[in-house]
């Protein structure tokens, strides 16, 4: 079966390439994919917070561009991954939710269309798109009473692997206190501290547990393995696709002490949650330097994202910024989140654009970059987005949907469709005007209404209908 979807993707990428010009190999960009884990809107300085320390992002807003109105494909992690890799709803494959589903076999992924087209492909971090491991208990589906789904990342087309489940503590990743570990997080352990294994691994592309250099700061271990896969590609003159998902900041957030120290001021659950945010923000900027080092920076298409806007409630750390709703939200605060990017070769500097833009865009967008063409054999949600950039598409034609639950929502420039599972039914916003959802003006707007419904529910039935397989050409 392995060796039948390699022959499958092999097959689309050829159909795609008869009907696209492919930019020589030279010539190809760089492309890397970074990706925050429950990061809000409002989490980062360049959209205006003024407690968590983020000056590399901050730079990197400065020198490409920020992507002011851009959401995950869902409001929570798992679903919002699988449209970055597929350009597809999720409802359209199966992963709906965290730690449901799994990605299907005859799924096209980014990885194995930009691996036919002679790229180097590497994931590090995060996975939550299908289990790692048949044989020993893993993270929260890991081994074999959920065989059914496994699907690691080395088997949707990427050569080079450290990749976890799902969640891990930010600080030392693969340890938690003994005793009752709090859900939230905990202090920094200390050397010689007594600790237990908090249940999940890093694995490598030969199915293997990583278990070295596993402990401080995980966005730093992330990167530690992410950097020499791209030394290596540029070096070997390859180009190179490379997603970096980090777990931050995710529960359990835990700073180390040199980060939570500079939020010194706030509470444990505060502190801890804004200092790995600046752990990781280092991070990113130490990617930034290394590429310039090594002269790849130009040519990199450098994207930077959330999954879902933050957890908790008004309480909790995260912020959605102006927007109403959180994580496990259709509103603004649940789906839109920070977004960047960065490419000095094509992108004009300090710019920011309202156009509205979701996950699922990477696909068509990324694939429009180097030349090919995002599949025909099956429907693609996303959009390319380069005649954005390049100022020749003012208004977005195609319009988003979301579903989550029993929630669905259907987006078009300026309004908003929201059918919840609530007595009210539906509500319609007018986002240019009123982006904190604030005056439900479906009763003003009947038509409308109606209209975005039909819509919404045909293009619900339509993912139902691949969801069923329809879409694999048998």
């Amino acid at each position: 079966m392995f060796m039948y979807r390699k022959l499958i993707s092999a097959l689309v990428c050829l159909i795609a390439g008869m009907f696209s010009f492919e930019v020589p190999a030279a010539e190809k960009p760089n492309v890397i994919l970074i990706m925050c884990d429950d990061l809000g809107w409002g989490d980062t300085g360049f959209n205006g917070n003024q407690i968590i320390k983020t000056p590399h992002l901050d730079e990197m807003a400065r020198a490409g561009v920020n992507l002011k109105r851009f959401y995950a494909g869902a409001p929570v992690c798992s679903p919002t991954r699988g449209s970055c890799l597929t350009g597809r709803n999720p409802f359209r494959y199966g992963i709906v939710n965290a730690n449901a589903g799994h990605m299907k076999e005859r799924e096209l992924t980014l990885a194995e269309t930009l691996k036919s087209s002679g790229y180097r492909t590497g994931h590090f971090g995060k996975w939550h798109l299908g289990t790692l491991t048949k044989t020993v208990r893993d993270s929260n589906r890991g081994g074999p009473k959920n065989s059914k789904h496994f699907s690691p990342p080395w088997r949707n087309g990427f050569e080079v692997c450290f990749s976890t489940e799902a969640k891990v503590p930010t600080w030392d990743p693969m340890l938690k206190p003994t005793g009752k570990a709090p859900s939230r997080g905990w202090a920094a352990i200390e050397e010689g501290s007594p600790t237990k294994p908090y249940g999940s691994f890093y694995w490598n592309e030969a199915g293997e547990i990583v278990k070295d250099n596993l402990r401080g700061d995980d966005s730093r271990i992330i990167m530690d393995r992410a950097l020499p896969f791209i030394e290596q590609s540029v070096k070997q003159k390859e180009p190179l696709f490379c997603v970096i998902w980090f777990h931050t900041p995710h529960l359990p957030v835990v700073a180390g002490p040199r980060h939570r120290e500079m939020y010194s001021k706030f509470d444990l659950y505060h502190s801890n949650y804004y200092g790995c945010i600046t752990a990781m923000d280092e991070q990113v900027g130490r990617l930034r330097a290394h590429l310039k080092q090594l002269k790849a920076d130009k040519n990199t298409m450098l994207w930077f994202c959330s999954d879902n806007g933050p957890e908790g409630n008004a309480s909790a750390p995260g912020s959605a910024g102006p927007f109403r709703g959180r994580k496990r939200d259709l509103l603004e605060g649940g789906i839109r989140v920070p977004a960047l990017l960065e490419w000095p070769a094509k992108i004009r500097p300090g710019t920011e654009t309202s156009f509205p833009m979701v996950t699922s865009d990477y696909l068509p967008t990324i694939l429009a970059a180097v030349g090919l063409s995002a599949p025909t054999d099956r429907p693609v949600d996303g959009i390319n987005l380069w005649p954005v950039f390049e100022n020749k598409l003012k208004y977005r034609r195609q319009p988003i949907g979301f579903q989550y639950q029993k929630n669905a929502a259907w987006m078009t420039d300026r309004y908003k469709l929201l059918r919840t599972k609530k007595k009210s039914g539906v509500q319609l916003y007018d986002l240019l005007n009123d982006p904190g959802e604030t005056n439900d003006l479906s009763q003003a707007h009947l038509a409308m209404v109606a209209q975005f419904k039909t819509e919404l529910e045909r293009w619900m039935k339509s993912c139902e209908q691949s969801n069923q397989g329809q879409d694999y050409k048998k």
